[in-house]
């Protein structure tokens, strides 16, 4: 009988200790991971607008969950996942139609879309709690 010959040791490609992912990359793991937050944040709007089918006491409830700490924590989170995902979306739409796939305007619309984010959550913010 013949023996089967060892397999090279050879590291695995990426070496992922060494690798460090684009900023691309890391937006569009996010990107999904916004999109599972809003559905489950859906849960939210279904919370709220069946409280207010069950009458004044569940709705008492919903609002009194929501005005507390983590019903903000809640809300703020939705609101950043609902607006990364709408401005990393418009650049998706970009992307479909095959602009900005150079490297320099890709970095560009990373920081457009992080800058979008961060814009519209503190507007919306600033006026809801105006």
């Amino acid at each position: 009988m013949t023996q089967a010959a060892k397999p090279a040791a050879r590291p695995l490609s990426p070496h992922l200790q060494v690798y460090r992912l684009p900023l691309a990359a890391w937006l569009s793991i996010t990107h999904r991971i916004t999109g599972i937050g809003l559905t489950i944040g859906t849960l939210l709007l279904t919370y709220w607008v069946t409280s207010a089918a069950y009458g004044p006491d569940a709705y008492y409830d919903f609002t009194a969950f929501m005005g507390s700490p983590i019903g903000y924590f809640l809300l703020f989170g939705f609101s950043v996942a609902m607006f990364y995902h709408l401005c990393n979306g418009i650049r998706h739409l970009f992307w479909d139609v095959g602009l900005n796939y150079e490297i320099a305007e890709t970095k560009r619309a990373n920081v457009i879309v992080l800058l979008g984010t961060l814009i519209l959550t503190a507007a919306a913010w600033l006026l809801a709690l105006a």
